[in-house]
């Protein structure tokens, strides 16, 4: 059983629990996911399976996109709603739609984040939600995100008892993104504390919500036998490195790890990115430049090989 799932992932359940009950619908063991959700949001998560575990990094890498609400007012631990309150000011009156829309386009691009304390991020052997956990605060590394688009998909609702105002968004954004910070930084530019009032994942690896089942769904599909129908082929994953169709002769050399010069692979130029090398329509390698001789592609990684 080798593919990619698009699963739905509901929340309450991390992405480590959907690849646990996988395993048992599915059979098999060989499974493993292209980007973890917080176990609070719900949506597409990409699921490789049997030679699609093989890339798994390229769709980690991929771009993701979701949907959400901004809520000003008062910011939390988490930076979610799951969080305790950690500081809160009173709105005495709403801010403008053209506040927050300039806000959020100053929040698009290359920008730099702290990842929240409640995530994964490793720091001196240990994850930052372990510190959290026990009330310690340590010095947070910053890292690089890109949003390629970050915009308002309603009009803002002013709460004038709870001193809150909240709006609907969706991000595009590259990988490592803390969509939670996203959300607090936009406050910070505005001057008031936030935090991300809710969150759905809607396409991540090229995978789209429309495309996606629950694991109901797939234990359904399981029982009438018709899973093969329903996995996606790999080559979904490395759509976007560029295309080469070998020839059997070709083909004999790549199986065998052979290095190739641009000319050789019908290439004007060395690539600057991974090339994937396909025989009779499937995906058998991936080739990149070679790091220290000029002119010559090697292996990336082999895909298939037989």
């Amino acid at each position: 059983m080798d593919g990619i799932l698009p699963l739905w992932k509901e929340a309450g359940m991390t992405s480590h629990d959907c690849v646990f009950k996988l395993r048992k619908i599915l059979h098999t063991k060989k499974i493993g996911h292209g980007g973890t959700l917080d176990p609070d949001v719900s949506g597409v998560l990409p699921i490789c399976i049997g030679k699609g575990t093989k890339v798994i990094e390229y769709m980690v890498d991929s771009g993701k996109t979701y949907e959400g609400e901004i809520t000003l007012g008062f910011s939390t631990t988490t930076e979610d709603a799951s969080g305790e309150i950690v500081e809160q000011e009173t709105l005495a009156q709403p801010f403008s739609n053209e506040e927050i829309d300039a806000a959020m386009k100053n929040m698009t691009g290359t920008i730099t984040q702290i990842p929240p304390m409640f995530s994964a991020v490793k720091v001196n052997g240990k994850r930052l939600y372990e510190y959290a956990r026990n009330g310690e605060e340590v010095e947070r590394p910053t890292r690089k995100a890109m949003i390629y688009s970050f915009e308002r998909l309603n009009e803002p609702e002013f709460d004038a008892i709870k001193g809150t105002q909240s709006w609907r968004f969706k991000v595009v954004c590259g990988k490592g993104t803390y969509v939670r910070t996203l959300s607090v930084d936009t406050g910070l530019i505005l001057g008031v504390p936030a935090h991300m009032s809710d969150l759905t994942r809607t396409a991540s690896g090229g995978l789209t919500a429309e495309q996606s089942l629950t694991l109901a769904q797939v234990a359904e599909i399981m029982e009438k036998e018709t899973i093969d129908e329903t996995l996606l082929p790999i080559e979904i994953a490395i759509e976007r490195f560029p295309r080469i169709d070998l020839s059997e002769k070709l083909y004999q050399k790549v199986k065998n790890g052979v290095r190739f010069t641009p000319d050789e692979l019908g290439l004007k130029e060395m690539p600057r990115d991974l090339v994937a090398l396909f025989y009779q329509e499937q995906v058998v390698s991936l080739y990149m430049a070679h790091p220290t001789k000029p002119n010559v592609l090697k292996p990336s990684k082999v895909l298939r090989n037989n």
